[in-house]
């Protein structure tokens, strides 16, 4: 298992998939917002996580749930350091989950051991310079907007290709600032600016996303491509009764190899994925198991419009890291079935 440089000493001698654990100190978020707000009530729950088997416990203080909108800096600090400090305090291996370069310097100085930006420095242009100050890991989601506004953004031609496209220039842009891409985690944005059509297909297409050479978060727990695969007649299958379908995720991405799964119900995840870990030991030797999730969106993936990642040779002249970006997005990625 292959980890970001920076992870905390504990975690960065495991050998399998690591669990993440949400922790929303939001009174909005899509699953369980307001359930954490109080901080002495989320760091009880947090210890919780960590009891039943949670490596990372990932804080946020602004939900990014479709539609939600952005609530001012100072707002999103007082719900998030008084948490952290806690956590930290108390020995847990802690990340922020903030699209703010403020609130990211704040909760490392406060204790947080990851930066979890789910627009992987978009939203924010101080957050990349910002990480060239500290010795962190740093996960970079794929985003094309703020949440008022992202599912109008789920338009691909490709998505596989064009996500791995878009992955691929954020690692350009790090390296271009001068962060060190071996701290660098990518992340898909399962449900962000994507239909469950385009979910399915990412995960399906895991191998590719590792093809960019570096580890590999997944996050789909009780999203709602999961609420309308498990849906009937009556719609979707509630929020609260996804744990199963997200534990199924956490075991065959794990099986894929991928760095770490982002779960709000820990034990079952923890659980997937050492069965997970049985399965690769027991693979024969040279065995690649589990190269991505089986393509249910083999049929298609297109939705209207979207425009086209660029995969062509890196100049000499780029930034280190971003040949061998656009490389494995050249080469790794072949065109989707239509």
């Amino acid at each position: 298992m292959e980890h970001p440089r920076g992870l905390p000493a504990p975690l960065a001698g495991l050998g399998r998939t690591l669990v993440m654990a949400v922790l929303n100190v939001t009174p909005d978020s899509f699953s369980d917002g307001g359930r954490f707000i109080d901080a002495d009530v989320a760091v009880a729950h947090a210890r919780a996580q960590v009891a039943a088997g949670a490596d990372i416990v990932d804080v946020g203080g602004e939900s990014t749930r479709p539609g939600a909108g952005r609530i001012p800096v100072a707002e999103e600090l007082d719900r998030v350091l008084p948490v952290i400090g806690a956590l930290a305090a108390a020995g847990v291996v802690v990340s922020i989950d903030t699209m703010r370069a403020e609130v990211a310097r704040a909760a490392v100085a406060a204790g947080a051991g990851l930066v979890n930006d789910v627009s992987g420095g978009l939203a924010d242009p101080d957050m990349h310079p910002f990480l060239t100050e500290v010795d962190v890991p740093y996960i970079a989601m794929h985003w094309r907007g703020h949440s008022a506004d992202m599912d109008a953004l789920a338009r691909y031609d490709d998505v596989l290709r064009e996500v791995c496209g878009e992955l691929a220039q954020r690692l350009e842009d790090l390296a271009a600032t001068g962060v060190d891409l071996d701290r660098v985690v990518l992340d898909p944005g399962l449900g962000f600016a994507k239909t469950a059509v385009h979910n399915w297909r990412l995960l399906g297409g895991l191998a590719q996303l590792q093809a960019l050479g570096r580890p590999v978060l997944v996050g789909a727990s009780r999203k709602r491509f999961l609420g309308e695969l498990l849906g009937d007649g009556r719609g979707p299958r509630p929020v609260g009764r996804r744990d199963a379908a997200t534990d199924a995720i956490s075991a065959l991405a794990a099986a894929a190899g991928v760095w770490a799964v982002r779960v709000h119900d820990v034990r079952g995840s923890r659980d997937a994925v050492a069965v997970a870990s049985a399965w690769r030991a027991a693979q024969p030797a040279g065995t690649v198991p589990g190269a991505g999730i089986a393509d249910t969106a083999a049929g298609g993936d297109t939705a209207a419009g979207g425009a086209t990642a660029g995969s062509g040779a890196a100049s000499a002249s780029e930034p280190a890291g971003s040949a061998a970006a656009h490389e494995a997005v050249a080469t790794a990625v072949p065109e989707v079935p239509r």
